[in-house]
């Protein structure tokens, strides 16, 4: 089988490796995926251009964490899943639930082989069905963009109905943040660039959207669309000063999940304007696989679909990485392993 492997942390984003190798054999309790999509996150440009990520990434390891396919074979033991199943993989296969810990932080694409091969080998309980109303490429557009949006919203108490949420751009974690919110009830405030995008961020659900270059003080007017009392959650995405503007949105007593730092803007925290805010501010490690699937059946039970901007070959995944890389996507980048 071939498989694309990370050679070097930092090597650039061409240093992607192309390897054949034997088709893995599953062990106990585990199964053989044959993988049929994979997407694309900004954890990639971190790992490959920028040399930088907060968890071990092991040289050599299978790239990406995001993917889905079909069960070809089972291990000794395995109940979860049977031969045939579509499924997609929990980006930290040994992070059932509960708190996230070091003893849980061995993640696909990272110190672990990840989903950009054509066949993977995952424990049974890092597996979760996917709904019938998406296709595989769908599908690979959920683990890390859809977990991450839901314990932002979620992960520390239950989202009400009612609440408003920000969000801020049309990431993929943004977008698929923007659909649950609105699923559960939630009014969805937005931030953009420019009037294209803003349509299309009302198209799916956001109530009211605001230019951030046309409203550089976009926090005020978030709290002012609020009536003054500002909106308790935040899906924060820590580039380019946001920070700052979104501890002005929040309400007191709401919360700010930081999904990432896509910029360095914001690499000073000012203590006393998070304390004036009232607010908690919570980072957002992706997520359990309990989170996934309660993302994921939540996405079933409203056929939520997450957009994909463009779809690449097995062989082009240097020319996806460059083409995600230029940051003009609006949603997932996918890479199709099977045809």
């Amino acid at each position: 089988m071939k498989s694309w492997h990370l050679s070097a942390l930092g090597g650039g984003l061409d240093s992607l490796q192309l390897r054949h190798r034997e088709t893995p054999q599953p062990g106990p309790r585990e199964v053989l995926i044959r993988v049929v999509a994979t997407s694309l996150n900004y954890r990639e440009i971190a790992i490959l251009k920028h040399g930088r990520y907060p968890l071990p990434v092991r040289p050599g390891a299978v790239a990406l964490c995001d993917g889905a396919g079909e069960v070809m074979a089972l291990g000794d033991g395995v109940q979860r899943v049977r031969t045939g199943d579509r499924v997609m993989a929990s980006i930290f296969p040994y992070w059932q639930d509960g708190p996230f810990g070091v003893d849980r932080a061995a993640q696909l694409g990272g110190s672990l082989d990840g989903m950009l091969t054509e066949y993977a080998v995952l424990p049974e309980e890092a597996l979760v069905t996917i709904p019938a109303h998406l296709s595989f490429e769908e599908a690979a557009a959920l683990p890390c963009a859809a977990v991450t949006a839901w314990n932002a919203l979620a992960g520390s108490r239950p989202l009400v109905a009612g609440d408003t949420v920000l969000t801020l751009g049309s990431g993929a974690v943004s977008l698929l943040a923007l659909m649950l919110a609105k699923a559960a009830g939630a009014r969805v405030i937005a931030t953009t660039s420019s009037a294209d995008k803003a349509n299309r961020l009302r198209e799916l659900g956001a109530a009211e959207v605001v230019n951030y270059r046309d409203t550089p003080d976009w926090g005020a007017e978030v709290r002012r669309l609020t009536g003054g009392s500002g909106v308790q959650r935040v899906v924060e995405v820590g580039g380019g000063g946001t920070l700052a503007q979104s501890l002005s949105a929040v309400a007191i007593g709401g919360e700010i999940g930081l999904i990432g730092t896509m910029a360095a803007g914001d690499s000073m925290i000012d203590a006393n304007a998070v304390f004036r805010s009232g607010a908690a501010l919570r980072a957002v490690a992706a997520g359990s696989t309990a989170q996934l699937d309660s993302a994921v059946r939540v996405i079933g039970l409203h056929r939520l679909r997450p957009l994909i901007a463009r779809e690449f070959g097995f062989d082009e995944a240097l020319a996806a990485l460059a083409w995600y890389a230029e940051g003009q996507a609006f949603g997932k980048t996918v890479i199709r392993v099977a045809a």
